[in-house]
């Protein structure tokens, strides 16, 4: 198998940095989440997302973090709210979303290359 449309396919994902503004509860949700502002720069501006991240963090630990997003991925609505982008994390041990963040503070809306 040819590495090449792996890499074509990894290539079409705009992966960006961006910091969190605001973040609250959403009790509309299915499953348990909160409402994010991000803030990806001047070319990006602010975006909202919708992230299943409750079992491990509360809104004030995530205000001012900087997170890992797909930033081209298209809206889609959660019940009343529109997520523009989608915010990156792994599963720890347990199943809980761990959120990727870069090692130290870089521009927000800096692109993953």
């Amino acid at each position: 198998m040819s590495i090449a449309p792996m890499i074509e396919h990894f290539a079409a994902l705009d992966i960006r940095i961006g910091t969190i503004l605001a973040a609250e509860a959403f009790p509309q949700a299915r499953k348990p989440a909160w409402k994010l502002k991000i803030d990806f720069g001047a070319e990006l501006g602010v975006k909202n997302s919708s992230a299943q991240i409750t079992a491990l963090y509360t809104p004030e630990t995530l205000v001012g973090r900087q997170v890992v997003c797909v930033v081209n991925l298209g809206p889609r609505q959660i019940g009343p709210f529109i997520s523009e982008v989608l915010v990156l994390g792994a599963p720890d041990a347990q199943g809980h979303i761990v959120l990727l963040a870069p090692e130290r503070s870089v521009p927000n809306g800096q692109k993953i290359s």
